[in-house]
């Protein structure tokens, strides 16, 4: 079952609230991408930046599962979303 892009955004935004809320994490979010606490608030209303948080949060199996056990979240959530926001169609194999 897809994501339709309005609930695509409803985990993203709770994807952000998960990491906003991580002290271990949202400093390694922080450094990998050069985002800002502000960058953060500010991309809340931004698909593509939800999309890469979800990116980001799918490189280890071990925040996907935190991230959707702490939001009631099936484990593919994240990628059923990821793929209904802008970029997540495209496929890169390298």
């Amino acid at each position: 079952m897809s994501h339709s892009r309005e609930s695509a955004e409803v985990v993203g935004l709770q994807a952000v609230a998960w990491m906003a809320g991580n002290a271990e994490l949202l400093p390694v979010f922080l450094g990998a991408t050069g985002a800002s606490e502000a960058d953060m608030r500010a991309g809340v209303s931004d698909p593509a930046f939800l999309g890469a948080l979800l990116d980001f949060i799918m490189m280890d199996d071990t925040w996907v599962k935190s991230f959707c056990d702490a939001s009631g979240l099936s484990y593919d959530a994240p990628m059923r979303a990821r793929m209904a926001l802008p970029g997540g169609g495209d496929v890169h194999w390298t």
